[in-house]
């Protein structure tokens, strides 16, 4: 008996299919994860130089108390499958947000989390658009309306290969022998 997955798949990083549109916590992977990761520009890419989601999932996962931390580093996991897409943009892409949702949920499963990211993780992945702002962008050409104060951390952009690297090593130490 074949099952038949809604929509096409992609493949990973690591040579697995993944379906964006019908995921499934078998197919999860944080190998992949962290890849796509440390290989996608935060703001489209506008930053003066290159800042990895692996490298800013890493700082707010370093920024949240102890028992959030692993979904500080895993809140932006479903972005290795569907990408890091403006904020602005996002509300008008039709699906996104209910395939983001999806794929988050799978995510939980797959690490055992809580199925809900923690208010703490959203909170300081709002606060650290401050330091981003600051200390990656060009000076604003307006003002950006941040909904909270900065966190007050030093952003030193990483290559992919140790954005990736760390992001890895994060995991492993928060997970300690988990599932990958």
């Amino acid at each position: 008996m074949s099952t038949q997955r809604k929509g096409g798949w992609i493949q990973t990083a690591t040579g697995r299919k993944f379906w964006p549109m019908d995921p499934h916590y078998g197919d999860v992977y944080v190998h992949d994860i962290a890849h796509a990761l440390a290989n996608q520009c935060r703001y489209a890419g506008h930053c003066r130089e290159f800042y990895s989601v692996a490298q800013h999932s890493v700082l707010v996962s370093r920024s949240v108390p102890a028992e959030a931390r692993l979904w500080g580093l895993l809140h932006d996991a479903a972005e290795a499958y569907l990408v890091d897409v403006p904020k602005p943009v996002k509300p008008h892409l039709a699906g996104y947000a209910e395939a983001e949702r999806a794929i988050l949920y799978h995510v939980a499963l797959r690490f055992g989390l809580s199925p809900f990211v923690p208010d703490e993780v959203k909170r300081v992945d709002a606060a650290i658009l401050a330091d981003e702002a600051a200390q990656i962008m060009t000076p604003p050409p307006d003002d950006w309306h941040l909904p909270e104060p900065p966190l007050g951390i030093a952003i030193e952009p990483w290559s992919p290969v140790t954005a990736r690297r760390v992001f890895l090593e994060e995991f492993a130490s928060l997970k300690k022998g988990g599932a990958l």
